[in-house]
């Protein structure tokens, strides 16, 4: 009796199993079914399109080697699946449920209580035109991009706050790209993207915070273009958030950047001497407290790029007035702010300004910084960015180690333990660390 094409397949798995890790074993070939297997075709049946998407290109080669060492045929590769379409969501027929908002969004970021300044008024313009009309506009997507604490997630959330008091879109989804990441992992885990694919490909709107976040991760970029182009072709509004503009994303496949800028991308810039003090008017005002003038200049004097630290000024100054049961007045604020300042850690400070800056310092081309060389001048200099790099900002040490040049985080690592071991061992050493930190905590101020 011949061999069936499910026999056939089981002489190839050993040869497939030694080349994939177990658990992507597991994921990716333990579901699957083989429906035709000869010299001329092999036809592989799996559970979805995202499922076929995935293998095809990750394990694709996988397969074709196998086969051949196995039984010297080159067949074509064909994959079925039942659904029609690699990017079409569930038909409307399926009933899919209500979604919920992957995160609550806070109402307290609204249109109304965003202060509008010089440096912000176009993203605002833009945000507001996009909640009023999701996906009738030229902006698709949207992407805001500025450094911490300048207002990008509070109109991202302002956007989804006016869309669901407003009845402009009935789903909407709001996530960071590291939750959309989680998300699309545990969907593998569970062998079941359906639930994945209808929360995120049937949203009227998709607003997704802090896309640098968004690295090489194993398909995520992948399902994120895939998920992109759905509601792209649907008319479906989509907003990103960033830390920087597209091009300045390390990590991203072009085409992913190019989907970025095919919309309209506007930044944040700091806020001028006259917003920071209606800033701290509005914040002031909103907690039944009104500032002297005097008091608003001093504080924005001194915090000139992040609206996070002005407001943390703010509460620290108010508090310690009310505890001591003293006048607000510059005087007290003069008291208080060397205090203020120091107890306040940068995180204005992006990777990219980061990199640039020790580059700099060291006097060297980021390229030479983020190139392969092993040079002890380029080691030390990039051990060095990567230290403050963690030292400096909230970024995992695997987005860190993207931005240097390196996929492994094991890499930024071993650079923090050998600058902390050298910091420890030699003052010279631990002078330049130091300095090169203070000039960027000097930037990162304005």
């Amino acid at each position: 009796m011949p061999d069936t094409p499910a026999d056939v397949w089981q002489d190839c798995l050993p040869t497939i199993r030694s080349l994939v890790q177990s658990q992507s074993f597991k994921t990716w070939f333990d579901p699957i079914e083989v429906d035709r297997f000869d010299p001329h075709a092999l036809v592989i049946r799996v559970p979805d399109a995202f499922f076929k998407d995935w293998i095809s290109e990750h394990y694709g080669w996988v397969i074709e080697r196998a086969v051949y060492e196995c039984k010297g045929w080159r067949p074509e590769i064909c994959f079925q699946f039942e659904t029609s379409t690699d990017s079409d969501p569930p038909a409307e027929s399926a009933s899919p449920p209500q979604i919920e908002l992957t995160f609550p969004i806070n109402n307290r970021y609204r249109f109304d209580n965003f202060v509008v300044g010089e440096g912000n008024e176009f993203a605002f313009s833009a945000a507001q035109a996009v909640a009023q009309e999701p996906g009738k506009t030229a902006f698709n997507p949207l992407l805001i991009y500025s450094g911490v604490g300048l207002g990008k997630t509070h109109l991202l959330q302002a956007i989804g706050h006016h869309c669901q008091t407003s009845a402009t879109a009935k789903r909407i989804v709001f996530v960071t790209a590291e939750k959309f990441i989680s998300d699309y992992i545990s969907s593998i885990r569970r062998r079941d993207t359906s639930e994945f694919v209808v929360t995120y490909r049937t949203a009227d709107i998709l607003l997704v915070d802090d896309v640098q976040f968004f690295l090489q991760t194993e398909g995520s970029q992948r399902e994120f273009f895939h998920t992109f182009n759905t509601l792209f072709q649907n008319d479906k509004q989509i907003v990103l958030t960033a830390d920087c503009a597209p091009p300045n994303l390390k990590g991203f496949e072009p085409r992913l950047v190019s989907r970025f800028e095919s919309g309209l991308v506007s930044s944040i810039d700091a806020p001028n001497i006259e917003t920071r003090i209606a800033i701290l008017n509005h914040k002031a005002e909103s907690r039944g407290t009104t500032l002297p003038e005097d008091v608003a200049r001093y504080i924005a004097e001194r915090h000139a790029t992040n609206v996070r630290e002005l407001e943390g000024a703010l509460t620290r100054v108010l508090a310690f007035a009310e505890l001591k049961r003293e006048h607000l007045t510059a005087g007290l604020v003069s008291r208080l702010l060397p205090q203020l300042i120091q107890s306040t850690t940068n995180r204005n400070l992006t990777l990219s300004r980061i990199q640039e800056t020790t580059a700099e310092f060291f006097s060297l081309a980021v390229e030479e910084l983020t190139g392969a060389s092993r040079k002890h001048e380029l080691a030390q200099a990039r051990h060095v960015g990567m230290f403050l790099c963690k030292s400096l900002t909230p970024s995992p040490l695997k987005a860190i180690g993207t931005f240097f040049g390196r996929k492994d985080h094991t890499t930024v690592i071993h650079a923090c333990r050998s600058v902390e071991k050298r910091i420890d061992a030699d003052p010279a050493f631990r002078e330049l660390v130091r300095q090169l930190k203070a000039k960027l905590l000097r930037e990162g101020v304005g």
